[in-house]
């Protein structure tokens, strides 16, 4: 056959099945456009969603980005928009309704109803707003404007109201066009002995009115310095007690008032009684202490307020069934402070964002999962100036939030990991230098923390599965990347992940390879002592000098120890332990006789007599036994007894995880530098040798005599 014509040639190269067969795969992953939100994160990709276990092909596709906190982004587009941080001030007339008036409210209603209006009242509102907002400078700047407004007819000003008469709060601000100049320029003197007799007129005679200006009373307190308010605090012993009476009585006030139970936690309650006269009395009361506690929260530093105002908040929390835009508000100003704050402020903020799935539902599950996740993340940039158990709580929590709703969290899981396995395969493929030191960070290695945890915490569901089975390639894959010796914080801690999985799921992950490679890394001869610190808890890569010290070789050995040790506890009491010790025992065996430092022989020889024990004793009890090795409940059975006693090998274990504690706990001390007064010697020189602490008092120099040596030490 002759050779093919041009056309022909060109014709097969683009038709041919094998070359669109070829075309397609090389375009699964391709370019996308960064939005204009998103323009200094790097170039995103879209890729396909791997199979799941069951055989189908998801037909989804996954966004995926290389930037770590970008993953999940922020929708807000279902919250409603409230610019104001607070409802104006309440009317303390008697004989008037409880309506209320600002000038810089939007006007919104924050109820159900505003979800269904059109887009054309929408624009409707914003176009009033603006107008709103040129009146108020008209007003400020030319006094005669004001005295036309003053004069200006009514009946067309009622004749607009009836045009929007379906919405209070448009009539409010309508109405408020005849009021605004004729605001009370008066400042009420608030002082202690009148907050103190609003509140005994609160708790004794119940008044609606007192009750009135004390909420009024604590919106001035809240927005004290920020605005122009009606009210004079005369003093901080008037702020605190306007302060703690609200907070601490406000809503069993309001629960009275509506005839609800201190105890009832469910947003039904609130929603029934939406249409009843009761609730339209309280309504106002309940909106703005909510909201002035809210811009609170924005406001104060101090970590003890910042507490017991979140908890007093999450007394309230349904309340907030009857306002959605509050309650997402609170999500964006809680979700930072349990990221930011510290013990009772991060514990306090936890609960308040549990309670809101708990209380409304998974509605809200995934804007609390998203604005967690990344602020976590956010917060793990760097681990050198985050203290570590901080982190681990907010680990921790996060897990536990995850937990609420585990299905919606498996997906959420999927898509983070397959991220991580996408920033892996491209920094093989393509040997990026920047993805490669995006996996050795902190953020990287947190993510894979938090599902490790998550997994191993919900190990009994059926959809982990397929996570489990995700997250062990990745890990493999990322301690085979790293094989150089300075990675070894980074290997050990892939080690722990595995050791983790297998111990909660009760599968078998092989991990002694992995940990025994740690004693292949030698030291140069000239290796010593390292006087320079390094907090290997904090740190993912060993700097260089740290390399040829002798210190490096005995941190290998150790963590060894320690890895092996809780691999082989796991399995201490299996029926196939002797053959799965045997290959670990012939290079320890191996290591024991290659290496010259006493003290790590001795560690190495202890592990070793531990380990031939208990195969010695597994061995004996499973020559006794009368079952096979196909009879799987028999086996599962072998040894249950003994798991239950306090083994040798138990004891071993427990001993390890002291010294390796006590050890951590001291790594972190800066060793004291000691300064030796040089000595002239016989030729005029100067002596360079060191002395340390325990060779303060007397020296041996060459004669055999003890000489005197003067040492200063600083710190």
């Amino acid at each position: 056959m002759g050779k093919l014509g041009k056309k022909a040639r060109k014709f097969a190269k683009k038709n041919l099945p094998s070359v669109l067969k070829q075309r397609r795969k090389n375009k699964i992953v391709f370019k996308k456009r960064p939005s204009k939100k998103d323009k200094q994160d790097v170039a995103e990709k879209v890729v396909k969603t791997a199979e799941v276990s069951n055989g189908r092909d998801t037909e989804s596709e996954v966004t995926m980005t290389t930037s770590l906190d970008a993953l999940f982004a922020e929708n807000d587009s279902f919250m409603v928009s409230d610019d104001s941080d607070s409802d104006g001030y309440l009317s303390e007339d008697p004989s008037s309704e409880n309506i209320t008036r600002n000038d810089n409210d939007v006007a919104l209603e924050d109820d159900r109803d505003k979800h269904t209006l059109s887009i054309q009242n929408q624009k409707i509102y914003e176009e009033l707003t603006e107008q709103k907002k040129s009146l108020d400078k008209l007003k400020k700047k030319d006094p005669k404007f004001v005295k036309f407004l003053e004069s200006y007819n009514k009946n067309k000003i009622s004749k607009v109201q009836g045009m929007y008469s379906d919405e209070d709060e448009i009539d409010e601000d309508l109405t408020g066009l005849d009021d605004d100049d004729s605001a009370t320029t008066k400042h009420k003197l608030l002082t202690c002995s009148l907050i103190n007799s609003w509140s005994k007129s609160v708790k004794e005679d119940h008044s609606e009115s007192a009750l009135t200006s004390l909420v009024n009373a604590y919106r001035a307190a809240c927005h004290l310095g920020h605005e122009e308010t009606e009210f004079i605090i005369q003093d901080n012993e008037t702020f605190c007690n306007i302060y703690t009476f609200m907070l601490s009585e406000a809503d069993n006030i309001f629960r009275g008032l509506l005839k609800i139970p201190s105890a009832n936690r469910k947003k039904d309650s609130i929603l029934e009684l939406k249409n009843t006269p009761r609730w339209k009395k309280v309504k106002p009361m309940v909106k703005s202490y909510l909201r002035s506690t809210l811009f609170l929260l924005k406001q104060v530093t101090d970590l003890d307020i910042l507490a017991f105002s979140i908890t007093r908040l999450r007394a309230s929390i349904i309340f907030f069934a009857a306002f959605p835009s509050l309650l997402n508000r609170v999500i964006q100003i809680i979700v930072p402070l349990w990221a930011t704050g510290g013990g009772t402020l991060s514990s306090s903020s936890f609960l308040v964002i549990q309670d809101v799935i708990s209380v409304f539902g998974s509605n809200y599950f995934d804007t609390c999962f998203i604005k967690t996740y990344n602020a976590y993340i956010a917060r793990c940039r760097s681990m050198e100036t985050v203290d570590a158990k901080h982190i681990e709580f907010l680990r921790d929590s996060f897990v536990n939030l995850c937990s609420l709703d585990v299905e919606k969290s498996c997906n959420k899981a999927l898509v983070s990991i397959q991220q991580l396995a996408y920033i892996l395969r491209h920094a093989k493929q393509k040997e990026n230098k920047e993805a490669i030191k995006k996996i050795y960070s902190w953020q990287y290695a947190q993510c894979i923390d938090i599902w490790v945890l998550f997994i191993s915490t919900n190990a009994n569901e059926s959809d982990i599965q397929p996570l489990l089975q995700m997250i062990i390639e990745l890990i493999n894959g990322i301690s085979n990347l790293f094989p150089g010796s300075r990675y070894i914080p980074l290997r050990t801690r892939c080690i722990q992940w595995l050791n983790k999985l297998s111990n909660s799921c009760g599968i078998f992950i092989p991990v002694a390879s992995l940990i025994l490679d740690m004693l292949e890394y030698k030291v140069s001869k000239e290796g010593s002592k390292s006087r320079k610190s390094v907090k290997l808890a904090s740190n993912l890569k060993l700097p260089k000098f740290w390399l040829k010290s002798q210190n490096f070789l005995e941190q290998c050995v150790y963590t060894a120890v320690e890895l092996l040790s809780a691999h082989f506890l796991q399995w201490s009491f299996h029926i196939s332990f002797p053959e799965l010790a045997t290959i670990p025992l012939i290079r320890l065996k191996k290591f024991y006789e290659r290496t010259t430092v006493e003290s790590l022989r001795r560690v190495v020889k202890r592990l070793m007599d531990q380990v031939e024990q208990n195969v010695e004793f597994v061995q004996k009890k499973r020559d006794d036994v009368a079952f096979s090795p196909k009879d799987h409940e028999s086996v599962d059975l072998f040894l249950q007894f003994e798991k239950a006693l306090n083994t040798p090998f138990t004891q071993y274990y427990k001993s390890v995880v002291e010294k390796a504690a006590s050890k951590m706990s001291t790594s972190h001390v800066e060793p004291k530098r000691v300064n030796v007064k040089r000595k002239k010697t016989a030729n005029g020189g100067e002596s360079n040798t060191a002395v340390s602490l325990k060779e303060a008092d007397a020296n041996v120099d060459s004669k055999g005599k003890k000489r005197r040596v003067v040492v200063q030490v600083e710190g």
